[in-house]
Formats: structure tokens, C-alpha cells, sequence
């Protein structure tokens, strides 16, 4: 009888594909060589699985962020918090324009685009919705393809906020 009463909802979401960081527009390719570079002053001892972030204020500002691992794994911290904490503690009122992610690994070559982790998109999804615009985001692995979407909502498109609390 339940199936009866049940309404079926769908979620779409679309991405555009690169197929290399040399697609990107001038904008993003500079901001994703930020993030790699970020990427390489990870501290990943543990995980070897370092990570790269870097945000594109409205401003003109760039933040980046990297993974920080400690020996009471996993209390380690990712790449995108450590980052979007910065740019709120460093500029609160700033709007972010674009997120931008890169990860590699020590034991493989990451060929495809590595997203963010739940706990990241949560917290991605907060600052999303505190803004009241969308922040697009690119992610690749170490070489290969980049994803883009337009905004953290298409990650996370059924998101926790402040109005349950």
C-alpha cells in the first residue's frame, strides 16, 4: 500500500568533461597548476594519497589548501577544508567563484578525477549555501580527465543545512 502513496522524484546532474588540465579556460588552468602545486607540500605520510585544493575569490584572491595527516590517522584534516577554513578565517565575507582539485597517489597514477569526500562536500555544501551562489568546481586525478560542475549543490544535491538545526 505504500508503493500506492509514493512519489518518485528525479535528481539530475550534468557535468562537462576535459579531457586534460590544457582544455581548461585560462582561469581554471592557472588555478588547477595552484592546486597542484599545493598538492605537493601535502603532508600524507600515512594514506601516501596527497591532495591539492585552491579557491578563486570573487576578489581575485586565490586560497589553497593540502591534506595534513598526523600519526592518530584519520584524524588528519583534507585538502578542501583545510582550505575553504582558510578562507573563511582569512576573508569571512568573501564569495567563492571557483574550487579547484587535484590528487595523486605514491602508489599508482591517478588517471581519473578524484572527487571530494563526503565529509568535504558537507562542508563545501555549507558555504555553497551561506554565499547564496554557486561555486564551480573542477577535479582530476594526477593527468588525465577534469570534471567540472557547476556548483557544489550538483555533488551533494540533497545537503544537511542549518534549517534542520
Amino acid at each position: 500500500m505504500d508503493q500506492l502513496l509514493m512519489k518518485k522524484v528525479e535528481i539530475t546532474t550534468s557535468i562537462s568533461v576535459y579531457d586534460s588540465i590544457d582544455e581548461l579556460p585560462k582561469e581554471v588552468f592557472t588555478l588547477m597548476n595552484k592546486a597542484i602545486e599545493a598538492k605537493k607540500k601535502a603532508y600524507a605520510p600515512y594514506s601516501k594519497f596527497s591532495v591539492g585544493a585552491a579557491f578563486y575569490l570573487e576578489s581575485g584572491e586565490i586560497i589553497t589548501g593540502n591534506n595534513q595527516e598526523n600519526a592518530a590517522y584519520p584524524s588528519g584534516m583534507c585538502a578542501e577544508r583545510v582550505a575553504i577554513w582558510k578562507v573563511s578565517s582569512e576573508y569571512p565575507e568573501a564569495k567563492i567563484k571557483i574550487l579547484a582539485i587535484t590528487a595523486s597517489s605514491s602508489s599508482q597514477v591517478l588517471k581519473e578525477p578524484v572527487a571530494p569526500c563526503g565529509a568535504c562536500r558537507q562542508t563545501l555544501s555549507e558555504y555553497e549555501l551561506k554565499q547564496n551562489s554557486n561555486v564551480e568546481v573542477y577535479f582530476m586525478g594526477e593527468e588525465g580527465k577534469v570534471i567540472k560542475t557547476n556548483s557544489i549543490s550538483d555533488l551533494l544535491p540533497i545537503a544537511f543545512d542549518k534549517s534542520f538545526l
